[in-house]
């Protein structure tokens, strides 16, 4: 039986079933009546390294449960690892000005997570948008004099980027602009993963389970009890449709300003046929900044899902295993 936990502004979902993740939620501020972030947590509550993993633009952080359950099996006891759902997506509020769902809200989200959380230890891990939210957050660091943040007193350790950087490439912004906030409705899951496993077929070879695995979190049954939706606000893409190919342009100065701030350990993951991060941007990101280590996978396009094993223990391996 679920019991639910107040403690400050962190609400705590609490299972005994420790092979599942617990649900916790955090209170954050808007511009309006302010939100709850839903976030997932697997490990040793009581654990002081934290491991935060950001999901992408239309995902939620139960795409992270591959990863996290081997970082809590290669540091059994010894890790907390923490998987958001962005606001707008999984079991997150909604927020009421479309408009906020934008990089320096979810930041500022991130900053109360990790001031509540607390962390002797902290290395973040993102996708797409979720690595751009972490070169937000670290590039900030990097520019203050002790690698700080105010209400966050732990600086991020390590960094790992997943197939993003300062420069986002136009045509891939297009492509997820045909489907992103598209109202769509499934019978079942199992035919919304026939959709979702079609659509990102750029995250490369799974097999049936694991595509179920993955798209499982993406519905949830309809409000008139009619079949199932996708977990997220179709208002996610107002901001991102408003985007000219000519801002994206305009932000990548400002994105390399706090890429090479970045003072975190960084390693860059990339699918090698990805069309969102060009080798080109991949290879500057070797070379410039935290000169990241770039580790590519063949097979895969935008963006790997750190589910099949090689993923897996590259990961895990610059988290837990090396010095």
């Amino acid at each position: 039986m679920a019991v639910v936990i107040e403690l400050g502004f962190c609400h705590y979902l609490n299972r005994n079933d420790m092979t599942e993740p617990t649900l916790h939620y955090i209170d954050c501020p808007d511009t309006r009546a302010g939100h709850k972030m839903a976030y997932w947590q697997w490990g040793n509550p009581q654990a002081g390294h934290v491991v935060l993993c950001v999901h992408g633009l239309s995902r939620q952080g139960r795409d992270f449960d591959v990863l996290a359950q081997a970082l809590c099996a290669a540091k059994p006891g010894d890790v907390r690892v923490i998987c958001p759902d962005v606001a707008g997506r999984g079991k997150s509020d909604w927020l009421e000005d479309p408009m906020g769902y934008q990089i320096p809200v979810y930041a500022v989200d991130m900053l109360a997570l990790i001031n509540c959380l607390a962390p002797a230890t902290l290395d973040w891990v993102g996708t797409s948008m979720g690595g751009l939210i972490g070169i937000g957050v670290c590039g900030q660091q990097g520019l203050s004099a002790d690698h700080k943040l105010p209400g966050m007193g732990t600086p991020v350790r390590r960094l790992v980027l997943n197939d993003v950087g300062p420069v986002i490439e136009w045509t891939a912004l297009q492509r997820i602009g045909t489907y992103l906030g598209m109202p769509v409705r499934f019978e079942s899951v199992e035919q919304a993963c026939d959709m979702l496993s079609t659509i990102s077929a750029t995250f490369g070879p799974h097999t049936p389970a694991q595509w179920l695995a993955l798209s499982r979190p993406m519905v949830k049954p309809a409000d008139d009890g009619k079949g199932y939706v996708l977990h997220y606000d179709p208002s996610i893409a107002v901001p991102f449709r408003s985007v000219r190919s000519e801002d994206a342009a305009a932000s990548e100065a400002t994105l390399w300003h706090l890429y090479d701030a970045i003072r975190s350990r960084t390693l860059l993951t990339r699918g090698a046929q990805s069309d969102l991060l060009s080798s080109t941007t991949a290879l500057a990101m070797t070379q410039r900044g935290p000169r990241a280590r770039l580790v590519e996978f063949d097979g895969v396009g935008h963006a790997p899902t750190f589910v099949p094993d090689d993923q897996v223990k590259v990961v895990t391996d610059f988290l837990i295993s090396e010095p």
